[in-house]
């Protein structure tokens, strides 16, 4: 994933999330300006106080206080000083936590509407990056950016004008200091930083992939003895990802040296301008003192503000990669229910459709019908479309041209919601989740009862395999289903579409992880079944094409 906008867009379409908070920051900025303008003055108090005790010169502006009270004044301030960073933080955090919050909520909801088409792809490891360390790492811009900046603004205009209360050119080389230390030196080391961090972030997502890919394929892996190339290319992964993070810590090193130099530069500049201009009695020694310690000890804010784009580089790597996934377009735009469709199921239809991704055909100018309470057998060599075909009936992809009807009506018209309750889908792989077999048979239909559940996986032949189990219907089924066979899940999730009761049920090669015997059981089931459903039926196997009432053979479109 490149970076497709500048740091500044990045900003401030993260800044319009805050709306919905912007009066807490308000507040946070609000204390942030009077906690550093106390923790600049604690400074200058002492430096006066000290003046005072030494009786080296008398100093005007506080001639009239003695030093027992400057330094209670001090010790106020040192007080609230404490006081007013603990509220600026927490203001900061409450605002950050509950846009995190609010984000992973946009987040999932923006999967949901990109989903299954956007979930199809094999990069997880970079979307559950995404979900989590690229939002955690939005932390960092909401509780320690947005207000740091507005606060070193308002801090530094206060501290140029109190400055400059003694002398303008003082006041001049404060502004000059405050935009060196706190914009030039962000802003450049930005340029060097910025392909660094989404390169980081990018690899750091890829990682994840390969490392979640690796564990999913351990079987295999170990099968076939290739733990050990498996390692290296983890180590090698990981050795480019501290590369990376090391050129990181190198622009980050280069920042804090460069920032340092300017503070000590700018602040020997104020003592010899202020100096010069006593000599030539243009300052009062007031100003010599109190400008040259307002300059050394007003660096806070912009310090802070220069040391945030040591972890923006990754901040706004993360930004992008966030802001990508709620800004995507869907492949397939859902439909919004509507109160008025009612749609009675009485068959479908598929005309002249043509669908391929990107520039390759899958399927071409293919026509059929499915009738009401039939079987259709779909038949085809293995890349054909068949699978294909069934995801376009259930409009997880849209076709290119052409249109599918069910009961008269385009797809493409019919709410998303009341489709998919017409259709049951079962795919070749049956995902089951971490559960109960019963929880995971309940999938199909969440206010079935006991005895349909029962009836259901009957009709899967799977209930007398579950009634056998020491924990019968309670048992669990492990992360993935690990403790069943791939004919075990592949009947469980029969049984899920036989309870969702839909009058249009979709069978991607389902008894192909069956024995003989119990795909006979489950053909007959079938066959029973459609006396009152509609039943398309995808597979290789010409044995299971017995039961179909019609059969249609798909022929393959792939470029060879």
């Amino acid at each position: 994933m490149d970076k497709r906008r500048s740091g500044i867009k990045i900003m401030i379409s993260l800044i319009g999330l805050i709306k919905p908070l912007i009066y807490i920051m308000f507040v946070a900025i609000f204390f942030g300006v009077i906690g550093f303008l106390c923790s600049i003055f604690i400074t200058i108090f002492s430096a006066v106080s000290l003046v005072k005790f030494l009786n080296l010169e008398k100093i005007s502006m506080f001639s009239n206080y003695s030093i027992k009270t400057i330094l209670i004044i001090t010790v106020s301030i040192a007080i609230l000083r404490g006081f007013f960073h603990y509220a600026e933080q927490y203001c900061n955090h409450f605002i950050a936590f509950k846009l995190l919050a609010l984000i992973r909520h946009k987040v999932f909801y923006a999967l949901r509407r990109l989903a299954p088409a956007k979930l199809d792809s094999k990069d997880k490891g970079n979307l559950i990056s995404i979900i989590t360390t690229d939002i955690e790492l939005l932390e960092v811009f909401y509780a320690h950016t947005i207000s740091p900046i507005i606060i070193a603004f308002l801090t530094c205009s206060i501290m140029i004008l109190f400055i400059s209360n003694y002398s303008i050119y003082a006041g001049v080389l404060a502004l000059f200091a405050y935009i060196t230390v706190g914009v030039v030196i962000p802003i450049v080391n930005g340029k060097r930083g910025s392909k660094f961090g989404m390169e980081f972030r990018n690899e750091f997502g890829d990682l994840n992939s390969f490392v979640l890919e690796s564990l999913r394929g351990l079987s295999e892996t170990i099968q076939y003895g290739l733990g050990e190339k498996r390692k290296e290319e983890i180590i090698k992964k990981s050795a480019d990802l501290s590369e990376k993070q090391k050129k990181l810590s190198i622009v980050e090193e280069k920042q804090r040296s460069e920032t340092t130099f300017c503070i000590l530069l700018f602040s020997f500049a104020m003592l010899i301008l202020t100096l010069n201009l006593y000599s030539k009695s243009l300052i009062s020694f007031d100003g010599v003192l109190i400008s040259t310690v307002s300059m050394m000890s007003s660096f806070g804010p912009v310090v802070a503000l220069s040391s945030l784009s040591n972890n923006l580089h990754q901040t706004l790597a993360s930004g992008e990669r966030v802001l990508s996934i709620l800004e995507e377009i869907p492949v397939v735009k859902e439909v919004e229910k509507n109160e008025n469709v009612d749609i009675n199921f009485e068959g479908a239809s598929v005309n002249d459709i043509t669908f391929g991704y990107k520039n390759e055909n899958i399927l071409k100018n293919l026509t059929f019908d499915i009738p009401k309470n039939k079987i259709l057998g779909i038949f085809g060599a293995s890349g054909s479309g068949k699978s294909t075909l069934l995801k376009l009936l259930m409009r997880f992809w849209d076709i290119n041209s052409g249109e599918i009807l069910i009961s008269e009506k385009n797809i493409k018209k019919i709410p998303t919601d009341t489709l998919r309750n017409m259709e049951s889908y079962v795919t070749q792989e049956t995902h089951l989740f971490q559960g109960t077999i019963y929880e995971n048979i309940l999938i199909g239909n969440l206010k079935a009862t006991k005895e349909e559940v029962i009836s259901a996986s009957k009709k899967a032949s799977i209930h007398e395999f579950i009634t056998n189990l020491p924990k019968g219907y309670k048992t669990q089924v492990g992360e993935l289903g690990e403790t069943l066979s791939g004919g075990e899940k592949q009947r469980i999730g029969l049984a899920r579409a036989f309870l969702h009761n839909s009058p249009l049920i979709l069978l991607d090669e389902p008894t192909s992880n069956l024995d003989a015997l119990n795909e006979g059981i489950i053909l007959k089931s079938l066959n029973e079944f459609s006396n009152e459903k509609t039943v398309v039926l995808v597979s290789h196997r010409k044995s299971t094409m017995s039961i179909a009432s019609n059969v249609l053979e798909i022929k393959s479109h792939r470029k060879s």
